[in-house]
């Protein structure tokens, strides 16, 4: 009983992964579908609609895919970043045991594929893509491996939930250091300034989540204006957010056990409404409630659903139409080279280092996870899509001619990748 309590939680990210990974699939295809038909001039010209405003010496006025992949996607970063906190704290990454098996596997799984996509590409114009092929799209490979059901065990999951984690890290290195550009140090600084006062006020045990978002708000105009990817801003955003509860389960329990009898004892109207009485204790229990639960745990489970079933299918929604036809511009260089660093790249990566990690004792492989189920988990990390196509949106915005190309690569090599580790884990040997 204990230890299905214990996993629960994880059982449940598990669930809303999956389905969100479906919803990403429709969203795709209704992309593809949309961009393709009679109307696709109307899909063109929704997402390239301007909204925002202008005033004198300041201005903030994008395409309403900007604002997708600059705003919305903030909140899946910062979704992201209150994921990892909490996974190097108290989750499956909080020791470096836990932390080996996937970090071997992340390591192996970026490094392969940038080194497949420097071999292959011949054409400088296209080197920026090489970011593209780095990171698993989490939803997509947990949907899959949900719907294996018990073919695979439960830590197989978490080994691919822990890796793409890490996974994600590298993508926002990558991001901050090489997909920014014209940095302008002063509203940089500015917005590090209000970073530091966040993590200060969050050290000193006081957070409040209007001050965060107000504060939020700012610090993403800034880095936005800074030349700074303001994705950023989310996953920085999110390390000031605190763990830890104010009050524990017994100081909780006690006031809850004493609220309750409160009301009990309060007078009741005979109108359809609260007494004074039962106003106030329920405010004393809205507020011990705020104090029990841990703000970062809460805002995470807040945003997940908004996230995996509106903001992740919007982005998919927005970027996914290329237009499929004879007269295209299409760079099959970039697409073969994107494909192949998905499907080999990640493959031979993830499977090499870790069989030769293993083989070397640096890290401790759980028993009921096999050889066959590793493989096929590392074809699953070749689908790449939400992370890839936002990278190459970024690598390719002062070249549009390549993203599209960029774009097929992607979903080729993402099926491919998703078919193969499927089928290898669909039927592995009892």
């Amino acid at each position: 009983m204990v230890k299905k309590v214990l996993l629960s939680p994880f059982q449940k990210f598990v669930k809303i992964e999956s389905s969100s990974g479906i919803l990403l699939l429709l969203a795709t295809i209704l992309a593809l579908i949309w961009a393709n038909s009679p109307f696709s001039e109307s899909y063109q010209s929704l997402w390239q609609y301007k909204v925002g405003f202008v005033t004198e010496g300041f201005e903030l006025n994008k395409p309403i895919i900007l604002w997708i992949n600059d705003g919305l996607m903030a909140i899946f970063f910062f979704l992201i970043g209150l994921e990892i906190k909490r996974e190097f704290l108290i989750g499956e990454l909080n020791s470096m045991k836990k932390l080996a098996f996937p970090l071997f596997g992340a390591v192996g799984g970026i490094i392969v594929p940038v080194l497949l996509f420097f071999i292959m590409n011949k054409n400088p114009e296209t080197f920026q893509g090489w970011g593209i092929p780095m990171a698993t799209d989490i939803a997509f490979s947990l949907a899959l491996l949900n719907a294996l059901g018990s073919r695979v065990p439960l830590s197989l999951k978490i080994f691919l939930t822990a890796f793409a984690i890490v996974d994600d890290l590298g993508a926002v290195l990558v991001i901050a250091i090489f997909y920014s550009s014209n940095i302008q140090l002063g509203l940089l600084g500015m917005a590090l300034l209000l970073l530091t006062v966040l993590y200060l006020l969050s050290y000193k045990g006081y957070y409040s989540k209007f001050i965060m978002i107000f504060l939020g708000i700012i610090i993403w105009t800034l880095f936005l204006k800074s030349g700074i990817h303001p994705t950023l801003a989310g996953i920085l955003l999110a390390f000031s957010v605190p763990i830890h509860q104010k009050i524990k389960t017994p100081e909780f329990i006690d006031n809850l056990v004493t609220i309750t009898n409160n009301i009990k004892q309060a007078s009741i109207s005979k109108k359809p409404i609260l007494s004074k009485e039962q106003i106030q204790q329920i405010d004393d229990l809205e507020d011990w409630t705020n104090k029990y639960q841990s703000p970062l745990q809460h805002l995470e489970h807040s945003l997940h659903d908004w996230v995996a079933y509106f903001i992740i299918p919007l982005f998919a929604l927005a970027n996914s139409g290329v237009i499929l036809n004879s007269g295209m511009d299409i760079e099959m260089a970039l697409v073969i080279s994107i494909s192949i660093c998905l499907i080999l790249g990640k493959s031979i990566g993830i499977t090499s280092i870790i069989f030769i990690a293993r083989k070397l004792k640096l890290i401790e492989v759980p028993a009921d996870i096999s050889n066959q189920q590793i493989v096929g988990v590392s074809f699953l990390a070749g689908i790449g899509f939400t992370m890839a196509i936002f990278i190459a949106s970024l690598a390719f915005s002062e070249s549009p001619k390549y993203i599209d190309s960029a774009k097929i690569g992607i979903l080729i090599g993402s099926v491919i990748a998703a078919l193969i580790g499927y089928i290898i884990l669909r039927y592995k040997k009892q």
